[in-house]
């Protein structure tokens, strides 16, 4: 599949500091991509060398097959990014923002049917007279959305897009980003909702420590991780558990008992005799594979 962004050995130092290392991975076009990791990770700085706004020491991105150094002009026309900040002037309008935006791609009159039509999707034809200063935060983060589409650019970066915003907010965003993804754009996600991720993306990458520590689909991702949870409800929260199974618990609290099993080397029955013969009861059993937080916490935490 061809590769909507290319990263080639990738490297950024900061003074002393290696931001980035070795880092050379394809997002493919189309798909819906998570870019994930923890803070200081360099997420950010590999997001800000894509947008140009950054110079990498050494390595290559290209963007839809432009070189952010080379072909500069055309990656950036290839590229729209959402950041995390909210970084509006408040003196404008909503649509002056707009045409501002566009004009800086080229753009003039003939686009303004498509700025009106992200006002009407994004729900903000309400506001487009109104100055930035004016809106609320969760308005404020619709402009920055329809600013980075107002020239239609393939590929779209949302860097932390729901980070301080309400529940019914947060499902427009990511109604309105799947309504993208389905008409063919590309979507780069960084969040630390990591539930959002799992039920968005379909490839991750997670950064730590500036190095690609994992890059798979979601999936096989989830399939790495060796455990599942047993979680137990039982008769008397305040049962003894026996040495053999201690040492494989995740919590204990209140009569609720989480264990944390192999899935080559715990076998259920084998856990199951242990607590019959210590006489535990349960009256509630389940297992449950394990999420996104959890192959997360595994690969980050080393």
């Amino acid at each position: 599949m061809d590769a909507a962004v290319s990263i080639s050995q990738l490297h950024k130092y900061y003074g002393n500091l290696h931001a980035l290392c070795s880092v050379d991975f394809d997002i493919p076009k189309g798909s819906f991509f998570g870019l994930l990791g923890p803070n200081g990770a360099g997420k950010s700085t590999l997001i800000n060398i894509m947008a140009g706004l950054v110079r990498a020491t050494q390595g290559t991105v290209r963007i839809m097959g432009n070189d952010v150094r080379r072909q500069w002009r055309q990656a950036r026309h290839a590229l729209g990014v959402v950041p995390q900040e909210l970084v509006i002037d408040p003196f404008f309008t909503v649509r002056e923002i707009l045409r501002l935006q566009s004009g800086y791609f080229g753009h003039g009159r003939e686009n303004q049917p498509w700025l009106d039509e992200l006002l009407h999707t994004l729900n903000l034809s309400d506001k487009a007279n109104t100055t930035l200063q004016k809106l609320s935060g969760g308005m404020k983060r619709r402009v920055l959305i329809a600013q980075a589409l107002v020239h239609k650019p393939p590929v779209i970066v949302l860097d932390e897009p729901t980070a301080g915003v309400d529940v019914e907010l947060r499902k427009a965003l990511w109604a309105f980003t799947n309504h993208l993804h389905q008409n063919g754009h590309t979507i780069v996600l960084t969040t630390h909702y990591l539930q959002e991720a799992e039920n968005l993306c379909e490839q991750i990458a997670i950064l730590n420590q500036g190095q690609l520590v994992a890059l798979d689909s979601k999936q096989a991702l989830l399939a790495r991780y060796p455990y599942r949870l047993l979680r137990l409800t039982l008769t008397k929260p305040e049962a003894v558990l026996p040495t053999a199974l201690q040492e494989k618990v995740q919590s204990f609290a209140d009569g609720e008992l989480i264990l944390r099993l192999h899935r080559d080397d715990d076998k259920m029955g084998a856990i199951l005799e242990s607590l019959r013969a210590a006489n535990i009861q349960f009256i509630d059993l389940r297992t449950e594979e394990p999420g996104l937080e959890e192959v997360f916490m595994s690969l980050t935490s080393k």
